[in-house]
């Protein structure tokens, strides 16, 4: 029958309501449930047929479900084996007693199929299935629970038929007992015999060592000590102020209820918690109070051993200001004794050496109550007077020497140490300075006043013997404030034209005192020489006498520039009116010039004999040459002048240039005369001339840089033994190195077989030792210094 909706139903769909009759039928043609009925539920098992409930009335009303605490013990095994308990001796399982009449009954309505096959399978009626009959035989029964409580609320619920079958304590009953026997353990031991209490004893020993290592412990963790700490762990809330109160917090009996008694158990006879914890408490207070008396007797005994250093102590410092105080009073005594001494109406006065004696002993036996005094106005009070009486006589320049011995002493005696002896000395800090500079000052003042600088030797000599006596801050200001003035003054004064003492005669003796103090004098005295030597001839040698003693005092370069503004130019002048003349010659002027070699610089010199000399000869000689000469006239001519020049000079590479284009004159003219006369062995003898003058220069070369070299490696100038040069070529790379100059082969360009080489701009080749140089028409020999000289 098809259902009509309704409009209600249009309206609400699934929500409208409906009458139960008029409820739509399902496709199964069963009546809908009622689903807001209360909830039935079958109380346990199968539902019985009534054949069952017949036959289980009828059976015995005696056999009734075992109980698990009525079954022996002797037939309830642990464990389970496989096949169940079954023994080939019985013929069942331990409670099978039950006749299996009935078993397969519902055969008979079917082909027994079933039975058979398990017939023919070994089946045995009445006996379980398995290899060992081991399977149960009856179904299984299902017990029905008393309340609606959940599984195992009501304790067991095995049946008698699984009782009988399977009989094994249940695992779960086992936990039961378990859980019941450790409920119980602390109320009463589940043996039945009482239990023994433990106890722990403690020595007093252990609870020292205890207390001490927890001072160890807690001694680093003194910031943390004051810490609010809120312990929440129990029934209430609790504020403690130090961690070490949580440590010790005593258990507190709890009120909650105890535990439901086990079935066992029995209650407790003497349970006192409160009690117990006043026990413990006295306990811990006692252990408490033991390791604090051990720490107060270990403080005790730490006091004592400090006392007793304290004691010792005491008694040392005590000795020492005895000793102290009679040394003080020994030393007072003989103060007053000098003192007293001092007086102008004592009988025996006190003289300097005696005062220099008490001193002494002063120093040397009381050598700390000595120098803690006052040592100024006890020198001031005591030793001043004598100083004075004894210097008063003393005339510094005829006796220099006087009061040195004894003024040495004093200043062993009075000197502070610790002080600097410089200007701006602290008088009142050192006696021997107040001493020297209030008593023997004036004195030296005094003859300074009224000495003359001109007369030199005594004051020098007076000065000399006491420099080492004198504080430096006090000759310091004679030398800079008395004498140096009048120093000044005489040379203001001094004319190098009317005065007959030479200069250097009173100056130079204060240049081992003064040194630099002396340098404004300088300028002075050359600008007045300078004056003197306007109208000189270098015929007058007095101007070297004037000039000599002050080619070491003058600076190089301010001496240098003297020479060459004052005496070069006259000296020039000089060698122009020398006239060469190989008939007759006159060498005054040019004796002259040469005296002056040592005087001014070799460079100087050779530039006016290269300028005024060299010329002049070299235009003779040609002249000389180009008249029909006599050629060893000309050959003792040319040596002669060479012999004038010194070493030196002849070794500057342009007076050797100039001798050399001599040579190479000489050589032209005896070679180019060809058509007319010669002298017959001319040009053997200029030849001969020529090689031995070259040869004499190689071996001086050679001997020079020789000789370089082995000062070289003497000296050893920063470099190690293994860096020697082994040949000249070395030599000239080292040279080359340490002048920072280029010095490198020219690849491909050789001159006589022998390498070329470029030493800074110069091309160069090395020969058996020798350094030829690219001359602008032949190779020149050069020493290595010249070498380097061109090359800069």
């Amino acid at each position: 029958q098809r259902h009509r909706q309704s409009k209600e139903e249009a309206t609400y769909g699934v929500w409208a309501e409906r009458d139960s009759e008029e409820e739509r039928p399902s496709f199964g043609g069963k009546r809908s449930r009622d689903y807001s009925a209360p909830v039935n539920f079958i109380s346990a098992g199968l539902k019985k047929s009534a054949a069952e409930d017949m036959s289980e009335d009828d059976s015995d009303e005696d056999e009734k479900p075992v109980k698990q605490e009525e079954i022996p013990k002797e037939f309830v095994p642990k464990k389970l084996k496989t096949g169940g308990n079954f023994k080939p001796s019985q013929k069942g399982f331990v409670g099978g007693t039950k006749s299996f009449v009935d078993f397969g009954s519902w055969e008979r309505h079917t082909k027994g199929i079933g039975q058979k096959l398990l017939q023919k399978m070994g089946y045995v009626p009445g006996r379980g299935l398995g290899k060992n009959a081991q399977g149960i035989i009856n179904p299984i029964e299902a017990k029905q629970r008393k309340g609606k409580g959940a599984v195992g609320a009501y304790g067991s619920e095995r049946t008698s038929q699984s009782l009988q079958d399977f009989p094994v304590v249940d695992s779960e009953e086992e936990a039961e007992e378990e859980f019941q026997k450790e409920l119980s353990q602390w109320r009463k031991d589940p043996n039945g015999g009482k239990k023994k209490p433990k106890y722990s004893y403690k020595t007093v020993e252990e609870l020292k060592a205890k207390g001490r290592i927890n001072k160890q412990l807690s001694a680093p963790q003194k910031e943390l000590s004051q810490v609010k700490v809120i312990d929440m762990t129990g029934r209430e809330q609790k504020v403690y102020y130090s961690y070490s109160q949580i440590s010790h917090k005593h258990n507190i009996p709890d009120d909650s209820p105890q535990q439901p008694l086990g079935k066992d158990s029995k209650p407790q006879g003497f349970a006192l918690p409160e009690l117990e914890h006043n026990l413990q408490l006295l306990i811990d207070i006692t252990e408490q109070e033991i390791i604090q008396n051990d720490r107060q007797l270990q403080y005790e005994r730490d006091m004592v051993v400090n006392l007793t250093h304290e004691i010792q102590k005491m008694s040392e410092v005590l000795s020492h200001e005895e000793t102290a105080i009679s040394n003080l009073s020994k030393v007072l005594e003989m103060v007053e004794e000098c003192e007293r001494r001092m007086q102008p109406s004592c009988e025996n006065p006190l003289t300097l050496d005696e005062c220099a004696k008490i001193f002494e002993t002063l120093q040397d036996k009381y050598y700390e109550e000595y120098r803690m005094s006052d040592r100024v106005d006890l020198a001031v009070a005591i030793v001043y007077p004598l100083m004075k009486d004894y210097f008063k006589n003393w005339d510094p320049l005829k006796d220099c020497t006087y009061g040195t011995e004894i003024i040495a002493k004093w200043k062993n005696l009075l000197e502070n140490d610790q002080l600097l002896s410089h200007s701006g000395q602290d008088l009142s800090t050192d006696a021997f300075h107040r001493l020297m500079w209030e008593i023997w000052m004036p004195y030296v003042r005094n003859i300074v006043a009224q000495w003359q600088p001109r007369n030199c030797g005594s004051m020098v000599d007076f000065l000399d013997s006491w420099v080492s006596v004198v504080p430096v801050w006090i000759l310091d200001n004679i030398l800079d404030q008395l004498i140096f003035p009048k120093l000044q003054k005489e040379v203001e004064s001094w004319n190098p034209l009317t005065d007959t003492v030479p200069i250097h005669s009173w100056i130079h003796p204060w240049l081992p005192l003064m040194q630099a103090r002396l340098e404004p004098l300088y300028s002075p005295i050359r600008n007045k020489l300078a004056n003197a030597l306007q109208k000189w001839h270098p015929s007058d040698s007095s101007a070297k006498l004037i000039l000599q003693p002050w080619k070491d005092v003058f600076t190089p370069g301010s001496w240098e520039a003297f020479m060459v503004k004052n005496i070069v130019p006259k000296l020039g002048m000089c060698l122009n009116e020398l006239i060469i003349n190989p008939h007759q010659q006159h060498m005054d002027a040019f004796y002259w010039v040469i005296d002056w070699e040592g005087m001014i610089s070799v460079s100087s010199l050779v530039g006016l004999l290269e300028k005024h000399f060299f010329p002049k000869w070299l235009q003779v000689l040609c002249s000389w040459l180009s008249n029909s000469p006599n050629y060893e006239e000309i050959t003792k001519w040319y040596l002669g002048w060479k012999s004038m020049f010194s070493d030196q000079v002849l070794a500057h590479p342009s007076i050797k240039d100039k001798f050399n284009e001599a040579l190479d004159i000489m050589n032209r003219a005896v070679s180019s005369s060809v058509g007319g006369y010669m002298q017959p062995g001319a040009r053997e003898n200029i030849a001969y001339l020529t090689h031995t003058e070259r040869r004499k220069d190689f071996q001086y070369e050679a001997m020079q840089e020789r000789r370089e070299a082995e000062n070289m490696a003497q000296r050893g100038i920063g470099m190690a033994a293994s860096s020697v040069p082994m040949n000249f070529k070395d030599l000239i790379q080292t040279k080359a190195e340490e002048h920072n100059i280029v010095f490198m082969p020219v690849i491909g360009k050789r001159h006589e077989g022998k390498q070329l080489y470029t030493f800074g701009r110069i091309v160069i080749y090395i020969d058996r030792g020798v350094v030829f140089v690219q001359g602008e028409k032949t190779w020149v020999p050069t020493s290595l210094q010249s070498l380097i000289d061109m090359a800069k």
